[in-house]
């Protein structure tokens, strides 16, 4: 006659750590499955290339009876860019004398009073620095300081700026605020039309990566 087989069942306790063991590895794949979807920090230095018919910016300048709203158009920008060390380099600059507020007479007295747009051609800033985690997907927000350049004078500026990547291509937008008089610009105030000695600037970019 022949013996039975005799099954041995694992100890309560052996089956309790197999358990928390199996309940571990669920943890740590979700884990790891949440990181890839967000996309981890690229180490690697890229260029961003700007595309000009993507690219611009659009200012809002206040006043007491009404506001001014105007826009200036890319005229070229790259940024290299280190994730690791958080390096940048590079320049986006934009045309002076594109500028247009939607009245030929105020165009005219901001390009001559105010920025002097014949002598000082190009606005720009060039980026040195950006602190802030870049994700290789989707959005991200770095603070991104540099040099803001107009009217001939260099001015070091930190500007808040959202970055959102997507394979090859990638998107941009900012907003900072352009104290035009203290740094040595006409006030077009005239008689009882007053307006704020600041410019608000909205700017969008976007292109390829490289």
């Amino acid at each position: 006659m022949a013996t039975p087989h005799r099954v041995i069942s694992p100890a309560p306790s052996q089956l309790m750590k197999n358990r928390q063991a199996v309940a571990l590895l669920i943890v740590v794949f979700w884990f790891a499955l949440f990181a890839f979807a967000q996309g981890s920090p690229p180490t690697h230095e890229f260029r961003l290339q700007l595309d000009r018919s993507l690219s611009g910016a659009a200012i809002l300048l206040t006043g007491n009876f009404h506001s001014v709203e105007g826009s200036f158009a890319l005229k070229r920008g790259s940024v290299q860019y280190d994730p690791a060390s958080g390096k940048a380099s590079g320049e986006i600059v934009f045309d002076a004398l594109s500028g247009k507020t939607g009245s030929d007479g105020r165009d005219k007295k901001m390009h001559q009073d105010v920025l002097e747009s014949s002598r000082f051609p190009e606005i720009s800033f060039r980026p040195d620095h950006a602190e802030g985690a870049l994700a290789t997907a989707g959005e991200s927000i770095l603070q991104v300081h540099g040099i803001f350049s107009i009217h001939g004078a260099d001015h070091e500026l930190t500007i808040p700026v959202t970055v959102h990547l997507d394979g090859e291509t990638w998107s941009a937008k900012a907003a900072f605020r352009v104290p035009y008089v203290s740094w040595g610009m006409k006030n077009p105030s005239v008689l009882f039309l007053r307006v704020a000695g600041f410019v608000d600037v909205q700017f969008h970019a976007a292109g390829s990566i490289r």
